[in-house]
């Protein structure tokens, strides 16, 4: 069985399904607080290893950093952090940000054609990364930090070294996507290097990177453009969504459709839980969290959560952007409100 839990040391033993149920009808999230300070959609999130910072992307081309306080009350009106610096420089909306391991780092790609590499402590550009000819709408970096892969609008992916030089693009008719690239992850799997994208084109890639980068297979399925694509903690599972609303997961190493399940709105972002079998969806209506076990929703998380603090001007809110805190407690989610929302597990 491909279910990552049952053979990675890393997770914990999930719940029953019994267990699961009481939770879900209890509330397996409450709404812990916001981050509010962003004056546009809050685009990608990321934390730190300890939870103590977190880093969240915008449409109004800003990078903020986060110190996490944890507030001092429940719902929409507790501040969770306070704001440390907004990193300044893309010239258009900022699309993705993640973390070196060591949290010094970030990477940010932005819709103005370039990635930026930020030193954290300075609160500075260190490197410029400009090849694409369009926006860069994904970024991630290696597991072990010296490898960086983008996506782009331009429908090619890139591999670059940490000095922002472009080592390889995959452009050709033959194995790039034929659309949008959404997203590109790499496997956290150092056994069998790989990079996961996903495109407009309806198609989820997998790629190789051991000796060079090459397609080793499509993954087709999806009816609409994907949005999103993210790898289960120990590599073996990949889950894709997009315009379809419907999340499909895969087996990694056999490239074999498992099962699907309906979101019943566009997904925009998807993320494993660190340490439960857990799959979270953000789409236009909310989040949904999905038991793999069971195939059951643990979750969903609408405007209508108690204290969820929706405005006149965006009644709405579409979740756009998901991450999990690395001990699996607490969920930041970013949103069409300008919001960060944070969701802390209830067990």
């Amino acid at each position: 069985r491909l279910f990552f839990y049952h053979h990675a040391s890393a997770f914990s033993p999930c719940p029953s399904t019994r267990e699961l149920v009481i939770m879900a009808t209890t509330d397996a999230l409450s709404l812990r607080g916001v981050l509010r300070g962003h004056r546009g959609w809050v685009t990608a999130i990321a934390v730190n290893e300890d939870g103590t910072q977190v880093l969240s992307a915008s449409r109004d081309k800003t990078i903020v950093q986060w110190n996490i306080t944890r507030g001092d009350g429940e719902g929409a009106l507790s501040q969770y952090g306070i704001a440390h610096r907004a990193l300044k420089g893309h010239g258009h909306f900022v699309e993705d940000v993640v973390l070196s391991k060591d949290g010094q780092f970030a990477l940010s790609a932005s819709w103005d054609g370039s990635l930026r590499l930020w030193d954290l402590n300075e609160g500075k550009t260190t490197r410029q990364f400009v090849q694409h000819t369009k926006a860069v709408t994904s970024v991630a970096f290696s597991p072990d930090n010296r490898q960086i892969v983008s996506g782009s609008k331009d429908h090619t992916i890139r591999l670059w070294n940490t000095l922002g030089e472009c080592k390889i693009t995959i452009d050709e008719a033959s194995q790039s996507h034929s659309d949008w690239v959404s997203c590109v992850h790499f496997s956290p799997s150092t056994t069998t290097p790989l990079v996961v994208s996903a495109g407009w084109d309806k198609l989820v890639k997998v790629w190789t990177i051991t000796d060079e980068f090459k397609l080793k297979q499509n993954l087709a399925g999806h009816t609409g453009y994907v949005n999103a694509v993210t790898i289960s903690p120990d590599g073996s599972l990949c889950a894709s969504g997009g315009k379809d609303g419907t999340a499909m997961l895969w087996a990694l190493e056999e490239g074999k459709h498992l099962y699907s399940l309906d979101a019943k709105d566009i997904i925009n972002a998807l993320v494993f839980s660190p340490n439960h079998f857990w799959l979270c969806a953000a789409t236009d209506s909310g989040i949904i969290i999905w038991d793999l076990e069971s195939k059951q929703e643990v979750a969903t998380l609408s405007k209508d959560f108690p204290d969820f603090g929706t405005s006149t001007l965006v009644p709405s809110p579409a979740a756009l952007s998901l991450a999990w805190s690395a001990d699996g407690t607490t969920l930041y989610a970013g949103y069409s409100d300008n919001l960060v929302r944070v969701w802390g597990v209830s067990m």
